[in-house]
Parts: structure tokens; sequence; C-alpha cells
């Protein structure tokens, strides 16, 4: 133990390899290195991986929900969209026709980019591009009623980014 406080400092651990609990070996325990008593804490290895799991786990969630809120505050003025990206704007606003049969279609945000809303309130528009044989990448994902979005938002690489239409 480190100074006259009784508690366990870093320095009082280190981390053991290989570590033997009655006649079972464990891999990789953290165990307190105090000449006057010998813990060993996380010796079980289903306990380390269930740890590393919850860890991982914790910091994909949490990398994923600054993600989606930084793209999600990201905007573009709907002036800037490609004059096919306005002309597919204008298109929902109408409410209709489209191009596309897929047009209108429901967009279950699998990404997880967008804010989370239940299935049904996101919508997705093709926005045509020039020289491509298919649908290509671009669209229009609209939040809220079909013939009055609350929301839309651009993607030009097929949902791997969105950012907001500031009409």
């Amino acid at each position: 133990m480190s100074g006259d406080s009784g508690k366990l400092a870093p320095s009082d651990f280190r981390v053991n390899p290989v570590a033997q609990f009655g006649d079972k070996f464990h891999c990789c325990c953290l165990e307190t290195i105090s000449p006057v008593s010998k813990q060993t804490f996380f010796g079980n290895p289903v306990h380390l991986a269930r740890i590393a799991v919850v860890g991982l786990l914790s910091l994909v969630l949490l990398s994923t929900g600054a993600q989606a809120r930084s793209l999600a505050e990201d905007s573009i003025p709907l002036a800037q969209l490609p004059a096919q990206g306005r002309d597919t704007y204008a298109l929902i606003t109408q409410g209709g026709p489209f191009p596309y049969d897929k047009d209108g279609s429901v967009f279950g945000n699998r990404e997880r980019l967008l804010p989370k809303h239940p299935r049904g309130h996101y919508r997705e528009y093709t926005v045509k591009t020039p020289g491509a044989r298919n649908r290509g990448a671009r669209r229009i994902v609209c939040g809220g009623p079909a013939k009055t979005p609350e929301v839309c938002y651009y993607t030009a690489d097929h949902y791997s980014s969105f950012r907001k239409i500031a009409p």
C-alpha cells in the first residue's frame, strides 16, 4: 500500500499473465503487490472478456452518438444542393410525381446517423446522378409527413453521411 492512507494506489498493482486459483489457472489477472496481502481482481478470464466487450461497446456507442449529433447539426442551404437535388426537393414538397418506384419508400435509418425516430418516420428519394446507369448514390431523406416533411437530409455518398437541408 502506498503512503499511510491504507488505500491501494495504481503502483500497488501489477498484471500477472497467469494466476492460479485453487487447481485452475487463469490468464491475465490484476493483483496487488502489497507485501501485507495479495488480492487478485478480475482473475476469471470470462469476467475479463465481459469487461472488455462492455468497454468496447461503450466506446462504439459514445462515438456513434457523437457522430450522429455532428452530422445532424451539419447543414447545407437548399440553394447549394446540386440542381438535381433542388429538383427532387421541389417534387417532395409538391407530393410528386417521382421518377423512381422506390422514391417515397421508408428509410430504415439502419446506419443510425439521423436522429432516432420510429420506423416509418423517414422516407427516401433519389437525386438523379448525371451519367449514372442506375439510381446512383445521391438521396434526400425526409422525416415526418410525406407531403409536408419536418426535416430533410441530403446524402451524396449513399447514407455514409448526411447534411440537414436548410430551406
